[in-house]
């Protein structure tokens, strides 16, 4: 646990801005932050990291809310009802903001209209296999699948999640037939990942660094466009299919309408460099 919150915190944006002085109204009571995955998982943890440092700057309880499922439709939704006065945020990956408007026919809000505060971090993913899968390589699992089109299973964390997208690249840049299989969230995901029941997955790194070092779990390859320093021996996938890249970030927005000093002061503990680079990475979520 305590390498995954180090990988997490060198992940996020420093908090190097001093504390709000006492004479500025906001924060004048407890901020919420509503995140839409379940507990446990990497945005709820990361949430839970820069949620004790904004409760240090600020000197008011922050307190995360996880509110999962429907691909974060359901958290989305919830903070976008939320009155527009600061004290109640969205920390979020990619799907509830850019991905699910281009996957659902209609959603009961409206992604762009949250109000950006800042992207928070980005975390590479790894394409993690169960050991027990004969393929010690990225070459060797594509010369596999494509001796045995469909019989290689993927987990995600659910349609239009980062570990779904960049699966879907995978298969396209490789030219092979593996099965999606989505999942309610990371936890089940990796529960099976472990078990055998599916072969392999497309993960934060931070999620699993601790299975891939105790070899539960191998790693063929990083979505970075570098070997990455936590794993120096396994390659960049980018080696093996030029130009692939998978990463994921975590932003912080406001419900709508959220100006003004409040929108202001929530911003203040990120750098202002940060606001406007919410965009997807590579095959982000």
């Amino acid at each position: 646990m305590k390498t995954i919150v180090r990988l997490l915190m060198m992940a996020t944006i420093g908090f190097g801005i001093p504390v709000c002085s006492q004479a500025q109204t906001y924060p004048a009571k407890l901020i919420k932050i509503i995140v839409p995955s379940p507990g446990g998982a990497t945005t709820d943890t990361l949430a839970r990291i820069i949620s004790e440092k904004l409760q240090e700057k600020w000197g008011q309880p922050v307190i995360v809310d996880d509110r999962a499922g429907a691909a974060g439709n359901i958290g989305a939704e919830e903070a976008i009802k939320s009155a527009p006065d600061g004290y109640t945020l969205l920390f979020s990956y990619p799907a509830p903001l850019v991905v699910n408007k281009t996957l659902y026919t209609k959603l009961s809000y409206d992604p762009d209209s949250f109000v950006p505060i800042s992207l928070v971090a980005t975390v590479p993913l790894v394409l993690a296999v169960n050991p027990k899968l004969a393929a010690a390589s990225v070459q060797q699992l594509i010369a596999f699948a494509n001796t045995h089109p469909n019989e290689l299973n993927y987990a995600s964390q659910g349609y239009g999640t980062t570990g779904h997208l960049a699966g879907e690249l995978f298969k396209s840049m490789a030219g092979i037939e593996i099965v999606h299989v989505p999942y309610k969230g990371s936890t089940p995901a990796l529960t099976d990942l472990l078990g055998g029941q599916v072969q392999m997955m497309f993960i934060e790194l931070s999620t699993v660094l601790g299975q891939i070092e105790a070899g539960k779990l191998r790693a063929l390859a990083v979505g970075s466009e570098r070997r990455n320093r936590f794993l120096p021996d396994v390659p960049a996938m980018a080696e093996v299919l030029p130009g692939f890249q998978a990463l994921t970030w975590f932003g912080l927005v406001a419900p709508p309408g959220s100006q003004g000093r409040s929108s202001t002061n929530s911003r203040q503990p990120f750098p202002k460099q940060s606001t406007n680079r919410m965009r997807p990475s590579g095959s982000s979520t």
